[in-house]
């Protein structure tokens, strides 16, 4: 048993026997408050402490003193940001994409005996500091004294009833659970630092990426460090994103790329604690009255996502995978001869020389004319989508122009597969993003596929790269995480430049990575925990800024057997439901996917089908919305109803753009309890009235529906007939489905 349960070892990674030539410093009281170019500074002495579990102040070391900067943006964000390390505070990186509604301002500060007001120009208070002495009532010397410290309180958005305060954690003065501000040195350099917040009993969190837990993620702690997730049920992420969300209304972003680690109220419940493997803290405070403007304003900072085409919102056919022309034309004649809208069919490992070898070029025996296989189903309402990766295989054609001209990072040593590479083959290397001449490279090996009338590249894997490569940019352990935007920019662009469609199919992110939609979840069992883990991420990676998200249907892989255990017919129609209420729905997985191969339910999922064409001109309706502003399709109910403490629970439950409240079904029973916030709701399809801030305890649905509820008065946009793809559609016919005293329900 390794953990400890002390916070200099479990949290700040010490050696546990003391062993390494490593220090801890801890920042004291901050001196020389000044103001400098709008901005206030002040310089933060910092203590090195004893090595050892109990702290103490090695005072034969000097103090070293770094400069805290105090920054204030509109609207309602602070900005923290200090380095041991010499690094440059930008205003722009790869993550960092400001709107130009973000503007600085300018901070004043007055001191009154050591007390310090940092106001802005509109006269709000948005930061205290605190130097003077603590009042004593001295009758003991038990104990050494506490520490010096930073009393730093923020107000993002100028509410002084919401601080946000640095955190000095400690039971008594040997024994800290959290520092303020500190670093370590490793062998005399810095090495990594840490910054915490202080937070209440019932305060809880939301947020980090695609996190497959539940709602309230308080009382844990999570390595933000990209990997491939091999699952839903599990503690690894594909999209770790340093963002979260705090129920007191504030969030904060940490503006880095470094392998970091974040305990939400868990090694301390009274600390929020940040740990970063680089020697800098680059911390934004976001302000806002609601979750939704909390998370504008993180878009703000990062950037929007943009709107995806039209066709994208149909429906994906996919299987892992499909071999031939002939095989994908017969499939694509008979969804249109029994009428099963679909827009989108995808191809996936299949499509090469050899499966899984990606040479970014069709099989000539199994596709003999490519250019003609996509004009055809083009013709016929079908884009084509392909699968592909961002490494070069041993035995690709490309591999040694790739090699020869660096566009993959040198291998230093052979490195064992860590992702999920169902082939046998070895990867060779990782296409080096961080070098222009390489991204220009893969560019153009996806233009020629793009020019022949392919419409969406799936940009999978990214989680990982070789960790014993050098790449051009970036040390690997500093390009790992941010890969991920990287990759599925230059995939973006391409695809943008030559098709006028902004969009990939994308597994990993990062923070920005929502500027480049759009993404799915990952590789989820076809289970009820599957489609409940898938759920949890969603839900999640819509509260850390991303409006678009999807996931296989129904389910990726099958259990027992990874590749040939059959699905259930419950499962797919419960999960056919839960993606028709998603942004975008992909039907993928290890074993058939393609509805007739489950002929007991394929009337029910047709049905399910044609409503998703009929719901068309809401969803566009919301995602306009939501690329516009702060909310996600695929919305937590918290983020509708913030003061309801249940809201903060429920991870089973999601709002559908602002007017669908649906609870998917996920088990066999055909029951499970609902909770309604506040309000009257009407279920969609059967007219019953229901008041809110309650349970539907047990509540019984038929397998032919789901739980789907609307308000009274609501006006959602329909389309009034079905069709086979969105090609045929004119949006000019919606109309307009008032839920009114005499709705009496949607009838499938």
């Amino acid at each position: 048993m390794k953990q400890t349960n002390y916070h200099l070892f479990d949290f700040m990674d010490f050696d546990v026997d003391l062993q390494k030539d490593e220090s801890l410093w801890k920042a004291w009281s901050p001196v020389n408050i000044r103001e400098q170019d709008g901005d206030i500074l002040m310089d933060v002495p910092f203590q090195k402490q004893k090595l050892q579990n109990d702290m103490a102040p090695d005072t034969d070391a000097p103090q070293v003193y770094h400069t805290l900067t105090v920054r204030a943006y509109r609207p309602d964000i602070i900005r923290l940001f200090i380095t041991m390390t010499d690094d440059e505070m930008k205003e722009s990186t790869d993550i960092l994409q400001m709107d130009g509604e973000v503007e600085r301002e300018t901070l004043t500060v007055n001191e009154d005996n050591g007390f310090y007001t940092i106001t802005d120009t509109q006269g709000r208070t948005r930061a205290t500091l605190d130097t003077r002495p603590y009042v004593l009532d001295h009758w003991s010397d038990l104990l050494p004294a506490p520490q010096p410290t930073i009393r730093l309180m923020l107000y993002p958005d100028g509410n002084l009833k919401k601080p946000v305060v640095l955190s000095d954690d400690h039971f008594s003065p040997p024994r800290y659970d959290g520092l303020p501000i500190g670093y370590c040195l490793s062998e005399g350099k810095p090495d990594r630092a840490t910054v915490s917040f202080a937070c209440q009993p019932q305060e809880c969190f939301a947020g980090t990426g695609e996190r497959f837990r539940k709602m309230d993620l308080s009382g844990q702690t999570f390595q933000l460090k990209n990997q491939d997730g091999q699952g839903v049920n599990n503690r690894r992420a594909y999209k770790n994103i340093p963002f979260y969300l705090s129920s007191r209304k504030y969030g904060v972003f940490y503006h880095t790329i470094d392998y970091g680690k974040l305990s939400l109220a868990d090694h301390s419940t009274r600390s929020v604690q940040f740990l970063s493997d680089r020697a800098t803290i680059d911390a934004f405070i976001i302000g806002g009255e609601t979750p939704e403007q909390i998370l504008r304003g993180y878009r703000l900072l990062t950037g929007f996502p943009s709107m995806p085409p039209l066709w994208s919102f149909g429906i994906w056919m996919s299987r892992m995978t499909y071999f031939s022309a002939e095989e994908v034309n017969g499939i694509c004649k008979r969804m249109r001869q029994e009428h099963y809208p679909c827009d989108v069919i995808h191809l996936d490992t299949g499509w090469f020389r050899t499966d899984w070898l990606c040479e970014w070029k069709f099989n000539p025996e199994r596709f003999p004319d490519p250019e003609g296989f996509v004009r055809h189903l083009r013709d016929g309402g079908y884009r084509v989508s392909l699968w592909q990766l961002p490494y070069v295989a041993q035995g690709a054609e490309q591999l040694q122009e790739a090699k020869e001209k660096k566009y993959i990072g040198p291998l230093l040593k052979q490195q064992e597969s860590e992702g999920s590479n169902f082939s046998t083959l070895d990867y060779a290397g990782t296409i080096d993003f961080t070098y222009p001449e390489a991204t220009a490279w893969y560019k153009g090996l996806l233009k020629n596929l793009l020019d022949m009338g392919v419409a969406c590249i799936k940009t999978d894997f990214g989680e990982n790269i070789h960790m014993d490569a050098v790449y051009h940019g970036l040390p690997p352990e500093r390009l790992n995480n941010l890969y991920a935007l990287l990759y599925q920019r230059a995939a973006y662009e391409i695809t943008k430049e030559v098709t006028g469609d902004g969009i990939v199919w994308a597994r990993a992110a990062w923070a920005g990575c929502q500027r480049y939609p759009l993404h799915w979840g990952g590789d989820c069992a076809s289970s009820w925990d599957g489609m409940a883990g898938s759920l949890r991420g969603g839900l999640h990676f819509g509260l850390s800024g991303f409006a678009f998200w999807s996931h296989d249907v129904p389910g990726f892989h099958s259990l027992p057997d990874f590749m040939n255990s059959p699905v259930e017919d419950d499962v797919y129609v419960r999960w056919t439901q839960f993606g028709v209420f998603t942004s975008h729905i992909r039907y993928h997985g290890t074993s058939k996917r393609e509805p007739w191969c489950y002929p007991a339910v394929a009337p029910i999922v047709k049905r399910w089908w044609q409503l998703r064409y009929r719901l068309l001109p809401y969803i566009l309706q919301e995602s306009e919305a939501a690329v516009k502003g702060g909310m996600p399709v695929l919305r937590a109910l918290l983020l509708h109803h913030p003061d309801d403490k249940v809201c903060w629970h429920i991870d089973d439950e999601y709002y559908f753009g602002k007017d669908f409240l649906v609870a998917p079904v996920m088990n066999s029973e055909g029951r499970r309890d609902i909770y309604l916030p506040e309000g009257t709701w009407v279920n969609f399809f059967t007219g019953e009235r229901y008041e809110g801030l309650r349970w539907l305890k047990d509540h019984e649905t038929p397998l032919e529906i789901m739980p789907v509820f609307v308000r009274p008065g609501a006006k959602i946009p329909l389309y009034p007939e079905d069709v086979d793809c969105t090609d045929e559609m004119d949006f000019n016919k919606t109309v307009i489905l008032t839920v009114d005293k005499d709705f009496k329900g949607y009838q499938l």
